[in-house]
């Protein structure tokens, strides 16, 4: 048997274990957590709590505040040179800071960077996670794992409790989309961490104020 058809044969398994003529997938229980309990308060501090405990950086701020957050926030990592997608307001480009826009940058010209700043499309409080959809203000997913700092821009109207409200709100998300639970690293067997295997070893990330 070959590797493609023993794939198959698995697939068929499972299938047929899990579903029969009589039991469609929209016919089977769905026991989890649908909705969770906590307001937009409650969220923010809950997501808040996550990705520190991830070891990111979390920082809050008014919308009228977010430039000056930004900048403030980026003069403090003490990195100078940064990746821009090609989409977010202009004000967040602060004077005093090299910018480079990904109008299509090469790898070698990311890398040169010392860091990110891109928005977000939502957050998940209850796993810590930062959505990207890569759209014009998230741009490529390449210039969010190539430079060792990435500062996000997360509203808090964009969080929302649990994975399954995410996909209540994005019933049909993109093709492309990352998920980010704190800072990159991984373990070995023996548990030593290391970080910034697969992205940034620094995530900074600006709550921002925009409906409490």
């Amino acid at each position: 048997m070959t590797t493609s058809s023993s794939r198959q044969a698995i697939l068929d398994r499972i299938r047929a274990a899990t579903l029969t003529d009589s039991n469609s997938y929209a016919d089977m229980p769905h026991n989890y957590i649908h909705h969770g309990a906590l307001d937009a308060a409650g969220r923010l501090q809950l997501v808040t709590e996550r990705l520190r405990e991830y070891g990111a950086e979390v920082v809050e701020s008014s919308t009228g505040d977010l430039p000056a957050i930004i900048v403030h926030q980026l003069q403090s990592s003490g990195r100078h040179r940064f990746v821009a997608p090609p989409g977010p307001p202009a004000e967040w480009l602060g004077a005093g800071l090299d910018w480079k826009i990904d109008n299509n940058l090469s790898n070698e010209e990311i890398e040169l960077c010392d860091g990110v700043v891109t928005a977000a499309s939502a957050g998940v409080a209850d796993s810590g996670t930062i959505v990207l959809h890569h759209g014009a203000s998230e741009g490529r997913r390449v210039i969010t794992l190539l430079p060792d700092f990435h500062l996000c821009v997360l509203r808090a109207s964009q969080i929302v409790e649990t994975l399954p409200e995410y996909f209540a709100r994005f019933p049909q998300p993109p093709r492309l989309a990352t998920y980010i639970s704190g800072p990159s690293a991984t373990a070995d067997i023996e548990m030593t961490r290391i970080k910034g295997v697969h992205g940034p070893r620094f995530l900074s990330v600006i709550l921002v104020h925009d409906e409490i």
